[in-house]
C-alpha cells in the first residue's frame, strides 16, 4: 500500500512506472530503492585506449584475463546486443546467434562468476584486466587507488532496478513498512549513493550528494537522463531457454 510508504511521492517517476510494478488500487508489487548500471571496468594501465564497445570482453590479446558474470539477465544480454538481436524477445534462430557469440567468448575468460569480491581482488592484482562488475566495484578500487575505469559502451550500458517486495501472508506487516520506510530515507540513499556508487530511487537522495561527486561517480541527478543511454533490463520472454542455452554454453556445449 503506498499510502504507508512515507517517501513515496519522493520516488523519481521512472522507478514508480516500472513495467509491472502497479498492482492496482493504490498497491505496488515493489518498492524500488536502488538501481544500478552493468558494464565492464578495466584496468587503465593494461588496457590501453580501448574502444567504448562491449566486445572489450571477447578481445583475444586479453585471453584468460577477463571475467563475466554468471547470470541470464547479463552476460546473455551483451552477446545478443553485439549479435544484433533484441535479447528480450528472439526467435529460435536468433538465439543460436547469441550462443555462437557466447561460445566464440567462452575459451577467453578466465571465469564466470557472481563473487564481485574476488573480482575486484583479481583486478586489483593485475591478474584480470577487464571483468563485467557493477557500479560498486568501481566505486571500491576507484577508493584503493587502482587505476581503472568504468566503461560507457556505444552499445549502452545495462541498467537495472531493485526494492522490497512483502510476502502474501506476512505475519509481521507493520514491521515490514517500518523497514521499508527507513531504507526509503533520504539519509540513507545518501550512503547508498557515496558509499557503493549505486543510484537511490529518491530525488531528496540525490539532492544531498553534490554534483562534483556524482560526476566521479558516473551517475546523473536526475536518472531518466542516463536512461536514455542505457539498456533497461526486463523480462525476457525466452527466460527459460535462454538460461539453459547458457547452461550448456558453459559447459563447453
Amino acid at each position: 500500500d503506498t499510502k504507508r510508504i512515507k517517501n513515496w511521492d519522493s520516488i523519481f517517476p521512472v522507478f514508480k512506472n516500472l513495467p509491472d510494478l502497479q498492482a492496482g488500487d493504490g498497491k505496488v508489487w515493489m518498492v524500488p530503492w536502488d538501481w544500478g548500471n552493468t558494464s565492464i571496468l578495466y584496468r587503465t594501465d593494461l588496457v590501453k585506449n580501448p574502444e567504448a564497445s562491449w566486445n572489450l570482453l571477447w578481445d583475444k590479446q586479453y585471453a584468460g584475463r577477463m571475467a563475466t558474470i554468471d547470470a541470464v539477465h547479463d552476460t546473455p544480454i551483451v552477446a545478443a546486443l553485439l549479435a544484433g538481436v533484441n535479447p528480450f524477445d528472439m526467435t529460435p534462430d536468433q538465439m543460436d546467434k547469441v550462443a555462437a557469440k557466447l561460445r566464440e567468448q567462452r575459451p577467453l575468460l578466465s571465469s564466470y562468476t557472481t563473487d564481485m569480491t574476488s573480482v575486484e581482488q583479481a583486478l586489483a592484482s593485475g591478474q584480470l584486466v577487464a571483468a563485467m562488475t557493477w557500479n560498486a566495484s568501481a566505486t571500491s578500487l576507484k577508493k584503493q587507488g587502482v587505476p581503472v575505469e568504468f566503461m560507457k559502451p556505444k552499445e549502452g550500458m545495462l541498467t537495472w532496478a531493485c526494492g522490497f517486495v512483502m510476502l502474501k501472508d506476512a505475519k509481521n506487516v507493520d514491521l515490514a513498512y517500518d523497514f521499508i520506510n527507513s531504507r526509503l530515507d533520504a539519509d540513507s540513499g545518501k550512503f547508498l549513493i557515496q558509499s557503493y556508487g549505486y543510484g537511490s530511487s529518491l530525488s531528496t537522495a540525490f539532492a544531498g550528494v553534490s554534483k562534483d561527486e556524482l560526476d566521479k561517480l558516473q551517475l546523473p541527478a536526475d536518472p531518466e537522463v542516463m536512461l536514455k543511454t542505457t539498456i533497461f533490463t526486463g523480462p525476457m520472454k525466452q527466460n527459460d531457454d535462454m538460461a539453459k542455452m547458457f547452461e550448456k554454453v558453459k559447459a563447453g556445449g
